[in-house]
């Protein structure tokens, strides 16, 4: 993880929600940018959410 940054959007039903905008370097060298939901922000929730992002841009960059 190069950074995490905490940021609020106004919610479909009103009112304001926080997430975490994540930026990551995968091992095949590319930078993604990934935005988590604050009630998935922990380290159980969101590794797996990041690994996965980190893995599908590394096949399309093996394409």
């Amino acid at each position: 993880v190069l950074s995490i940054d905490e940021m609020t959007r106004l919610s479909e039903i009103g009112g304001i929600e926080h997430y975490y905008r994540h930026q990551i370097k995968t091992k095949g060298g590319v930078i993604l940018t990934v935005d988590i939901d604050e009630k998935n922000f922990t380290a159980e929730k969101a590794a797996p959410i990041l690994l996965k992002k980190a893995l599908e841009a590394d096949k399309i960059l093996a394409l």
